[in-house]
């Protein structure tokens, strides 16, 4: 065994394996966290939708650090406003296209 372990041929194919067996498990790692995303978005669309919009919010004012009108938020018409729906549709896009990436570099992987 500790032969097997010493020689460079074989620490080689092991550290192959090694990195094969990480990738996999980052792979379904991230499988697990687009399936919960789906699941979570299929059971109640709208309330994940607000948690998500809260969420957003709350890492924009973060990273902004615009303290924003908290009253003037807490309305509706505030969010019934022109750009409410671009930002909407913005926010979509760069998740789908996100995804699509995160699927031909899997595919990629997997072909390789």
């Amino acid at each position: 065994m500790s032969s097997f372990l010493l020689s460079t041929a074989n620490q080689q194919e092991i550290s192959a394996l090694d990195s094969k067996i990480h990738e996999t498990i980052e792979s379904i790692n991230q499988l697990k966290i687009q399936r919960d995303f789906m699941l979570s978005f299929s059971r109640d669309p709208k309330g994940y939708i607000q948690d998500l919009l809260r969420s957003q919010s709350r890492d924009l004012k973060v990273m902004t650090d615009v303290a924003g009108n908290p009253e003037e938020e807490r309305r509706a018409e505030f969010y019934h406003q022109p750009w409410s729906q671009e930002a909407v549709s913005r926010y979509f896009y760069c998740k789908i296209q996100q995804r699509r990436q995160e699927l031909e570099q899997s595919l990629v992987v997997r072909n390789t």
